[in-house]
């Protein structure tokens, strides 16, 4: 009853979230996704309800739960989508700009840990806030909602008590920091003419709806009759297979011994990701790869997306961050300072046309997720005639460097070494990002200026 009563919640602050986007001339011009608007609606619904002891019959734990759960979901859906094979995304320009910005992500993921545990050092031990929370901040700002609850889940299994809502908060001040900064930006961008390609923006985008007439293309074909199973159940019952293989994955991952087991264990999203290709593989075997439709499944993928970011919201608890909310606030306006900074820095020296627009693009990403970067893109490309949007897609292989990383925080947050050794080990890494950002000749002289 209570996982039902919140998604209903959820589901009344994304109508509300929709409709205020279609009404409010504010957001419309910000192109605030209903996703986030809904999100802040909903966290000061559920927040203040509880303060005055009003039953609303669940509570931020559930929605921490569903952010979690949601999120092994999103990266089955995510796994089971077969990627489209075009020619031209295998030209240098796209490989060379999938590079840099990967390498510019890695190098975020590897120096915000450390300003957010410098930070807290910092402003003493009248926070009551240990160095190690402030280590959730590339899980939050880099990943999203759902890499900080994992990760936080985690981290509570070490010990940490309430790590998975401050990596929330942490998150949910990140999509904000990628709208309130990106959209001016971009739109900066255009009245300098640096932005090449942005034409005049659509003003469908900009109410985030579709008039009956506007509405042109279907969403999915059927394969399966209807009369035996919705193709809908269908796609919903091979994400249920791919979470039971995931829990038998992290259940066999966690008889390995020391940390290392408990972590990749408590890796739903991973493992969930593992069992998809299991999956997939298996179906191509058999020969049935043809009853998955990839359209629907992308569709499956955004609703888990629309969902995420709303809960996250809705999972921020003030009673348990208030103690904390002061260095909550105050670590997050650094990183999104710097983040700007690194971002805007590189991005004009990768070295390509469209530079303006993968910067653009690597900030959304590092401050919430690849689609808050791809909204920001198409601000500036709203018919994406730059390979920006394919290049933020690729770099996700790029993103395997940051391997080192999350293990150090881990072994830092299962007392397997100390926290010096966990600072050396991300200066390290972000020293040899640098260093890959500068072989491969993606640090170079400015492309654009904003003069």
């Amino acid at each position: 009853m209570s996982f039902m009563t919140a998604f209903g919640w959820a589901s009344i602050m994304l109508c509300m979230g929709v409709f205020l986007r279609a009404k409010v001339s504010f957001l419309r011009k910000m192109l605030v996704p209903a996703s986030v608007i809904a999100g802040v609606l909903g966290f000061g619904f559920i927040n203040l309800l509880l303060a005055l002891g009003v039953d609303v019959g669940t509570d931020s734990k559930m929605y921490t739960e569903i952010v979690n759960h949601l999120f092994t979901v999103s990266f089955i859906s995510i796994s089971l989508t077969s990627t489209s094979e075009k020619k031209e995304n295998t030209s240098k320009d796209v490989l060379k700009g999938a590079v840099a910005l990967g390498f510019i992500w890695c190098l975020l993921y590897a120096v915000t840990p450390v300003l957010a545990a410098g930070t807290i050092a910092c402003m003493g031990k009248g926070t009551d806030m240990d160095q190690i929370y402030g280590m959730l901040v590339p899980f939050a700002f880099c990943q999203g909602p759902g890499q900080a609850a994992a990760y936080g889940v985690i981290m509570e299994q070490f010990g940490w008590q309430d790590a998975a809502v401050v990596g929330i908060t942490f998150a949910a001040i990140g999509f904000i920091a990628a709208f309130l900064v990106g959209v001016p930006a971009a739109k900066k961008g255009i009245q300098r003419g640096i932005a090449r390609h942005c034409g005049k923006l659509d003003t469908r985008i900009e109410k985030g709806y579709l008039k009956k007439d506007e509405q042109t293309e279907y969403m999915v074909k059927d394969t399966t009759c209807n009369s035996n199973i919705e193709t809908l159940a269908f796609h919903f019952a091979l994400i249920g297979v791919c979470y039971i293989l995931a829990v038998g994955i992290s259940k066999g991952l966690g008889k390995i011994p020391g940390f290392l087991g408990a972590s990749m264990s408590g890796m739903m999203f991973m493992n969930g990701m593992y069992a998809a290709y299991l999956v997939k593989w298996l179906m191509k075997c058999l020969k049935i790869d043809f009853l998955q439709e990839n359209t629907l499944q992308s569709k499956i993928t955004g609703w888990t997306a629309d969902y995420l970011v709303v809960c996250a919201f809705m999972a921020v608890s003030v009673s348990i961050i208030y103690k904390w909310l002061t260095p909550i606030l105050f670590v997050s306006f650094l990183t999104t300072l710097v983040t700007m900074a690194v971002c805007f820095y590189f991005g004009q020296r990768i070295g390509g046309s469209n530079d303006f627009e993968r910067t653009l693009g690597i900030y959304g990403t590092c401050t919430g997720t690849v689609p808050s970067g791809i909204s920001l893109i198409r601000i500036v490309d709203p018919n994406f005639q730059t390979a920006t949007a394919v290049e933020l897609g690729a770099c996700n292989l790029v993103m395997l460097a940051s391997t080192p990383v999350y293990i150090l925080i881990l072994a830092l947050a299962s007392g397997s070494i100390s926290l010096i050794q966990t600072m050396a080990g991300l200066t390290t890494c972000a020293a040899g990002y640098l260093a890959v950002l500068k072989i491969t000749k993606s640090w170079g002289r400015k492309t654009y200026s904003w003069r």
